[in-house]
């Protein structure tokens, strides 16, 4: 296994699936992880996700009526240093534009439109869709494992 390499400064946005794999402790990288979270409790970081990434999340806990798990994604992404972004109506149409040019899907697309609207300087996804643009400075997990 590899390891993550977060930049010693700046905003690191995370994608939907690297939080799924934190709160419910996935196996294949929970470990990998570590390293963000390490940086963010140093405060040498700033952790960004999109208040899409919330609806995201729980979805799946909501539909299988497991509670705890809501609670758990709840805590994380509104209770702790997290910052969670809006999605505003001009994220929405720089979504739009990035949708149209590249073929993202809406949600992705929205994601992106969030990271470039708060300048990170890493985005980690698992989701390998998302280097259609060369602009964002795109870590995907599954090339580190």
């Amino acid at each position: 296994m590899g390891s993550l390499s977060v930049p010693a400064s700046g905003i690191v946005y995370v994608d939907t699936a690297p939080i799924i794999y934190t709160v419910e402790r996935h196996a294949d990288y929970e470990a990998l992880l570590l390293p963000l979270w390490t940086a963010l409790d140093n405060q040498t970081i700033e952790v960004v996700t999109s208040e899409l990434t919330l609806l995201e999340t729980l979805v799946k806990p909501l539909r299988d009526g497991n509670q705890s798990l809501v609670a758990d994604y709840e805590k994380l992404l509104t209770a702790t240093v997290i910052r969670l972004e809006p999605v505003t109506a001009n994220v929405l149409r720089e979504a739009a534009r990035i949708r149209a040019a590249t073929g993202l899907k809406t949600p992705d697309a929205i994601h992106t439109a969030t990271a470039m609207s708060v300048g990170c300087v890493q985005f980690i996804t698992n989701d390998a869709e998302y280097r259609k643009l060369s602009s964002l400075p795109v870590i995907v997990l599954r090339d580190i494992i």
